[in-house]
């Protein structure tokens, strides 16, 4: 028994990396349903089926805990399966809430009323579909009160990600930047709603400038997940080995994770 990170394809590679530096003892599961990528361009029904086929498939692998590396799914199925599909000696997390707690400055599991914050004016960049969803929202309306959030949705950041050109991605993210600044001249704080966004974490930056802070997942989920285990013991699981999953083509697949993570992966058909 493991633990299992899931991404809709590689983005969930930056969380895998963060949390697997945070927690070296412990094996995880990483599934990349790389051949139904991207989910940001989905509707909320086929994304809630392609989510929790591919979490049934990693309950099958040993994984009693499943973090949803991916904001899509996170943001447009992560709820209804809480409300309604999980069994109880099961756990899904999703992404979201770690970040919140960071930008409002709230410990892990606060669940004090909300309040006023430091940070005003958030820009965040995600996907179509999580930008549709607003659960960034209304995540951080339990949270904070008076803040101003302006969501745009960067489409074609992910394809060309996964598709290993960098060029048109750092294109897209300026283009998408300029355009997010066109409705919010100033930004107090950025965040990255999509766990591909940190391997063009750089080029957000450079096109924001030095004095907005640029908010990225993968360490803060390492922490939160940290958090969790040391609280949940049990949800560690006694496995000794790590496993790359995929529905795509694990040659190409475990090529391009190994560009990402700069080390070799290799993955075996999911």
């Amino acid at each position: 028994m493991a633990v299992g990170i899931f991404d809709s394809g590689l983005g969930g590679l930056t969380v895998l990396d963060a949390v697997s530096k945070r927690l070296p003892d412990v094996p995880f599961v990483y599934f990349g349903d790389n051949a139904h990528a991207p989910y940001g361009v989905r509707d909320a029904d086929d994304i809630y089926a392609l989510t929790t086929s591919a979490v049934e498939r990693m309950w099958a692998a040993g994984c009693d805990l499943v973090v949803l590396a991916c904001n899509t799914a996170s943001a447009a199925a992560l709820r209804r399966m809480q409300e309604s599909w999980i069994p109880p000696e099961k756990r899904v997390l999703g992404v979201f809430v770690p970040l919140i707690e960071a930008l409002t400055e709230r410990s892990w599991g606060d669940n004090s009323p909300p309040r006023e914050v430091s940070v005003k004016h958030v820009a965040l960049f995600a996907t179509p579909a999580t930008v549709a969803s607003r659960a960034f929202q209304r995540e951080l309306a339990f949270r904070a009160i008076g803040v101003d959030v302006e969501a745009q949705a960067c489409g074609g950041v992910v394809d060309a990600i996964e598709d290993g050109d960098m060029i048109l991605a750092e294109a897209l993210v300026r283009s998408h930047v300029d355009a997010l600044t066109r409705k919010m001249p100033s930004p107090e704080a950025a965040i990255l709603g999509c766990t591909h966004y940190p391997l063009v974490q750089e080029v957000f930056q450079d096109a924001l400038g030095p004095d907005v802070a640029v908010y990225s997942q993968a360490d803060l989920v390492a922490e939160s997940l940290a958090d969790y285990l040391e609280r949940h013991p049990a949800m560690r699981g006694a496995g000794e080995e790590s496993m790359f999953l995929t529905t795509g083509d694990p040659r190409r697949v475990s090529s391009r994770a190994t560009q990402f993570l700069r080390r070799p992966i290799s993955f075996t058909p999911a």
